[in-house]
């Protein structure tokens, strides 16, 4: 464990850049149905359900031109850093869903069971079936 953690195993959220925070988010909100617990110019956060510090949230990318991740990787590309997976019941249901939200289905699809789509900013994030 980290030396100055004042729990053990605790995770408290996790923060994606995005070209549009509150767009981005959004779509997760719709995608998983957490609260929103801020919205502010440069920054956007879900939280679970009863649960405000356990987060997802949506920063400005300032620093440079916003560049999609290609998934693929592809040498010479902007890669993905990170990416989600989120459990559902109905596997075809869900990317349906997430499609009609703004998702995009990706090309490569490397397991039968899980399917990849790719968030309205790029970011790749998979939805797989439980059981």
């Amino acid at each position: 464990m980290l030396r100055g953690r004042s729990e053990k195993g605790h995770w408290f959220g996790t923060v994606i850049d995005a070209p549009d925070p509150q767009a981005l988010g959004m779509f997760y909100h719709a995608v998983l149905g957490w609260e929103i617990h801020k919205n502010e110019p440069d920054e956007f956060t879900l939280a679970v359900p009863g649960n405000s510090e356990t987060y997802l949230a949506f920063q400005a990318q300032t620093s440079a031109p916003w560049a999609r991740p290609v998934w693929p990787a592809t040498e010479g590309e902007q890669q993905m850093m990170m990416h989600l997976d989120i459990e559902v019941g109905d596997l075809d249901a869900a990317v349906q869903h997430a499609v009609e939200l703004g998702a995009t289905l990706a090309e490569f699809q490397p397991q039968d069971e899980v399917r990849v789509l790719l968030d309205p900013a790029g970011h790749p994030f998979c939805l797989y079936a439980n059981g």
